[in-house]
């Protein structure tokens, strides 16, 4: 199954649009992988999004 990195929620079940749009201009909040709150810091040059089980994504 995966998540919606912004809301967390299952990605087949209803609409995502406006979640992709936001997640162009903000870090991801949830993992895709596991639905677990991602710690998120933002730097002005980017971001890095860290899930304590997955690992960490960056911009």
């Amino acid at each position: 199954m995966t998540y919606c990195g912004h809301c967390g929620e299952d990605v087949s079940v209803g609409d995502h649009n406006r979640c992709d749009e936001l997640l162009l201009m903000e870090p991801p909040r949830f993992c895709t992988s596991c639905r677990r709150r991602m710690v998120v810091q933002v730097v002005p040059n980017g971001w890095t999004a860290r899930c304590v089980e997955h690992g960490v994504l960056t911009s």
